[in-house]
């Protein structure tokens, strides 16, 4: 079950007393792209938005609507409404998302992503994900604003695999593994 903190439901409860249309409660959506990747959505719930088929849950009286597969996606996550230097808004704590690998060798290069390359990539609405560690070389996946993007291959060499090659020495090549022709929307910057 998804569960809210105290200061999400509270930061819930000031939106829907600025609304000026009766609320119900907030429908969260999980959109899942490759394995580990998700983006959530947060909307109000007016009167006759419900469907048939939600899960609702009751958080200390704020209710969650959760369409059944989001239910499936977000169980055991956490919502939590945070202001720092990064930004102010509200922040998914989703088991899901977590990557964890039996191979020591795998994990190691699942921590350079984590931590160095994903955040730089979602800036651009990409992602990346690890498939997997086969002798030497590491085997990616580009997401999002990633995929078809024609600086990809620029963002691989000089970024991802200098990145995993600095901290990983036993890793040698990073392959691409990515159908950029199904990239819907490229990064771009006018």
């Amino acid at each position: 079950m998804i569960s809210f903190s105290k200061s999400a439901r509270q930061k819930v409860r000031e939106y829907m007393d600025m609304s000026e249309t009766p609320t119900l409660g907030v429908r969260v959506v999980a959109h899942r792209f490759g394995k580990h990747q998700f983006r959530y959505e947060l909307a109000l719930v007016m009167e006759g938005e419900t469907k048939e088929d939600d899960v609702v849950v009751d958080q200390e009286g704020l209710k969650v609507y959760l369409d059944p597969q989001s239910a499936e996606w977000l169980e055991g996550a956490t919502v939590d409404f945070v202001s720092d230097a990064t930004g102010t808004g509200f922040m998914f704590n989703n088991p899901q998302a977590e990557v964890t690998w039996d191979d020591p060798l795998a994990q190691k290069v699942q921590k350079v992503i984590d931590e160095r390359i994903a955040p730089s990539l979602a800036g651009h609405g990409g992602w990346v994900e690890l498939l997997g560690v086969d002798g030497d070389a590491a085997t990616i996946q580009f997401g999002g604003g990633c995929q078809g993007c024609g600086m990809s291959q620029v963002t691989l060499k000089e970024g991802i695999e200098s990145a995993i090659l600095q901290e990983v020495p036993e890793i040698k090549r990073v392959l691409d593994d990515t159908d950029h022709t199904a990239g819907a929307n490229p990064y771009y910057s006018k």
